[in-house]
Formats: structure tokens, sequence, C-alpha cells
């Protein structure tokens, strides 16, 4: 059994209601049940969330919502890793032992293809994790903070004389997909082996502010719309 784990928490302060505020006209968590719908791969899509109102939405675009998650888990502070494990006893519990498991945010940019292919090197790298990431547009280590005086200095300064293209490159989280191997794995495997899946960056925008929001709306118009 695979399973796909949507966190959807009703109180989001940043941007409300995020989950389900209609992104060029459908709800952002609409797109990503659409694209593991699409995909193929899971046998149950299952929405953690807090909301009444949200779960309605989920279901509404064919996804599961069949317990209401804690208020202890429900807060400002928790972290995600505990939502997807009560999620995962739950499955346990009621639907029976899942081999994998995808976990993903409300986010337009995911798609079917790139779910497929991060199960794909999950399976052939038999690895425990496969997780989307993206290039830093700019090397971080040519990077700036701010100091006590208001100015701004080299965050490291050791690399201040050096050339960009001659810096090591970083990625960072797409907070798209998170493929999880739970039993296919090495028996001598002491250390997790996470693979990067990787999404060009015209595919990756954080939406935590309104100036992200109309951003990621802009950049879907122009790179994603032609592709549905």
């Amino acid at each position: 059994m695979q399973v796909a784990i949507i966190p959807a928490r009703g109180g989001s302060k940043r941007i409300p209601k995020k989950s389900i505020r209609p992104f060029l006209g459908k709800p952002l968590i609409a797109y990503t049940i659409e694209a593991a719908r699409e995909s193929g791969f899971f046998d149950h899509i299952l929405v953690s969330t807090d909301s009444e109102e949200f779960a309605e939405i989920a279901r509404q675009y064919g996804a599961e919502v069949p317990f209401m998650r804690p208020a202890e888990l429900a807060d400002d502070f928790t972290p995600t890793q505990p939502v997807v494990d009560h999620a995962l006893g739950w499955v346990r519990e009621n639907w029976g032992k899942p081999e994998r498991y995808c976990q993903f945010y409300a986010n337009p940019f995911v798609t079917a293809e790139n779910i497929r292919g991060g199960y794909k090197m999950l399976r052939e790298h038999r690895a425990n994790c496969v997780l989307g990431v993206a290039e830093f547009p700019f090397p971080v280590l040519r990077s700036f903070k701010q100091n006590e005086q208001g100015g701004v200095e080299y965050a490291f300064p050791e690399y201040a004389p050096c050339r960009s293209q001659d810096l090591p490159v970083f990625f960072h989280d797409a907070a798209q997909f998170y493929w999880t191997e739970l039993t296919d794995l090495p028996a001598d495997r002491k250390q997790g082996l996470n693979m990067p899946y990787f999404l060009p960056r015209h595919m990756v925008v954080d939406i935590d502010t309104e100036e992200d929001w109309r951003i990621a709306e802009r950049i879907y118009k122009a790179f994603m719309c032609d592709d549905e």
C-alpha cells in the first residue's frame, strides 16, 4: 500500500486559510490532490487537517479525510513530522501497513510527472527518502548579514574574494514532495540515504507572504498553464 499524506492546518497565520485559498481560481490544495491522483501511485490520498472547512474542500477534489487532527498537533509550533507520524499511525491501525508514503504540501507546482520521477528514483536507488530540491539562485557563501550597527557584512568573509562561479552549488527544499520508503531497505544501512530530485527554479516558489503569492501566480501562468 502506498499513501499520500497532505498536512493542511486550518489556523495558518502568515496567509490565512492558505491551503484552501483560491490560486488562479482553484483552492491551493486542489493542485496537490489532483497531481497525486493523476500520478496513479496511491491507494489513499489522505489530508490531515483540524478544519471541517478544509476537510470538505479536500474531499471535493478526491482526497480522504478519515479523521480530524488532534488540537495538540494543530498549533503554531507543531513541526510537520509529528503530524505525518500521527497520520501513519492511523493508517496502520485502520487500513494496514503501508510500504511507502509520500508527504506533500499544498503547492500548485507539484506535478504527476515529478511524483513519478521521485518514485522511480526511490526504487532504483533503494533510498530511504527522495525529496524535491532546487538550486539557490545565488551562491549562499557570498551572502550578507546585518550587523549591530545596521549595516551589512559578509556572512562568510573567507569567500568574499572568490568568484561566484568558483563556489560550490547549494540546494534548498522545494516544499513539494517527500517520498519515504518503509519496507524495502538494505538491512545493513545505518544511515539514511536521502536522494535529491532536482527541480527547475521556475517550478519552486516558497509561498509565505502576499508578495510570494502574487509572484507564484505569475510564474504559474508563465510556465505551467500550457502543461495542463
